[in-house]
């Protein structure tokens, strides 16, 4: 009686991890969630509409007052031109911006360009509109695409294609000659790019987050999702942005209506209040993440592992093989959480087609004390992989 798209759908690997984790009392360096709980001043501003706030039915589009502070955030950090009226909607969280974009644009037996790994939540949202996933498959350690691959995945049937940059699991950012090259194919062959963006705030080592929507000829086709979740560190919170020219926000904002409907308006005050005074928190909170990065980096290469780079996210990757790790990712994972204590993530959980099962994922954006005894079990835990063949 179930749909097939979800009849047989495991629990995803995050909850399964996590879940031992909690289970097992195992550090979690899994689930993309920080230690840090946010900001104090919007985590108050949010307690105080709550309590002398309006707590009934928001505008369905969202609050004025946070559509025009996240028009004129990407207006200062990445150079939008947004119509606040027309061109910004607020959700519930990204994955439900996500969820309305797939059900808004594909019509069944559309055909969808997707990059894996992916986050598990694109694919049976894409099968649930009646979309074809077409798969191109990144190989790290550089995780990049070229026109061969993402060409060998088009026919006339396609429509749309997913951009997550910075990539979930790869912690890349995407160069400009690889930005340049999606963009001209989706001009060449007019297709509507979904980007999920939500990592945008959070690069390193200088570099700054270029969106597809800012290249030529994407302005009208492009649909940029971004989270206040991920932006401020409060992941619970599940606000989300949708962000495209009138003609698509018209459609993307009628399937939101029936999909949540709106999103709590303390919340969305509070975020408001965060994105027009944000003091240094968008340059103090990425410092803050390389800081760790780097700490469980050298902390991880003393023991004797090898760690691919990052330059955003809060994910550190590491070569199970070139660390002296012969188990497959998914056993070697079972066998930290459930032997060593420490909860982390086997990238091939983020395959569909011809996985890498070479890569172990780490969190970073956890405090110090709590990477320096994931480093020490992720050590015992490859002894006892060792040991164990």
């Amino acid at each position: 009686m179930v749909h097939p798209v979800f009849a047989h759908m495991p629990t995803t690997v995050f909850e399964e991890m996590s879940g031992l984790a909690r289970e097992l009392g195992a550090i979690n360096l899994g689930q993309g969630f920080p230690d840090d709980p946010g900001p104090e001043a919007i985590r108050a501003k949010a307690a105080d509409l709550v309590l002398n706030g309006y707590n009934q039915y928001p505008p369905m589009a969202g609050l004025p007052e946070l559509r025009q502070a996240v028009a004129a955030h990407y207006q200062r950090t990445q150079g939008l031109d947004l119509d606040w009226r027309s061109e910004v909607t607020v959700t519930s969280g990204a994955t439900e911006a996500l969820a309305a974009a797939f059900l808004a644009l594909v019509e069944p037996g559309d055909e969808v360009v997707v990059f894996q790994p992916v986050y598990d939540a694109y694919l049976p949202l894409i099968r649930r509109a009646g979309g074809v996933p077409k798969l191109v498959r990144l190989s790290p350690p550089h995780w990049r695409f070229d026109r061969a691959m993402i060409e060998a995945q088009l026919s006339d049937k396609t429509r749309l294609v997913v951009l997550n940059n910075p990539l979930n699991p790869a912690g890349t950012v995407a160069s400009a000659e690889d930005l340049a090259l999606l963009a001209q194919i989706c001009v060449e062959r007019d297709l509507i790019a979904i980007c999920d963006e939500v990592w945008e705030q959070v690069v390193f080592d200088g570099l700054t987050h270029t969106p597809l929507m800012a290249l030529p000829g994407m302005r009208e086709r492009t649909v940029k999702v971004g989270s206040a979740g991920k932006m401020f560190g409060l992941t619970g919170w599940k606000v989300g942005f949708l962000m495209a020219a009138p003609a698509l926000t018209h459609g993307l904002s009628r399937a939101h209506q029936f999909l949540t409907f709106t999103t709590p308006p303390n919340l969305q005050g509070a975020v408001a209040y965060g994105l027009d005074n944000p003091g240094q928190w968008f340059s103090a909170m990425p410092r803050d993440l390389q800081r760790s990065r780097d700490r469980l980096a050298a902390g991880l290469t003393r023991e004797g592992f090898v760690v691919l780079p990052s330059s955003g996210t809060y994910f550190l990757n590491v070569d199970l093989p070139a660390s002296g790790v012969m188990e497959p990712d998914r056993a070697f994972c079972l066998r930290a959480v459930k032997e060593a204590g420490v909860a982390a993530i086997p990238v091939s959980a983020l395959y569909e087609e011809e996985p890498v099962t070479t890569i172990m994922r780490l969190c970073f954006a956890k405090r110090d004390e709590t990477l320096d005894a994931g480093i020490e079990r992720l050590a015992r835990a490859r002894e006892l992989s060792r040991a164990a063949s």
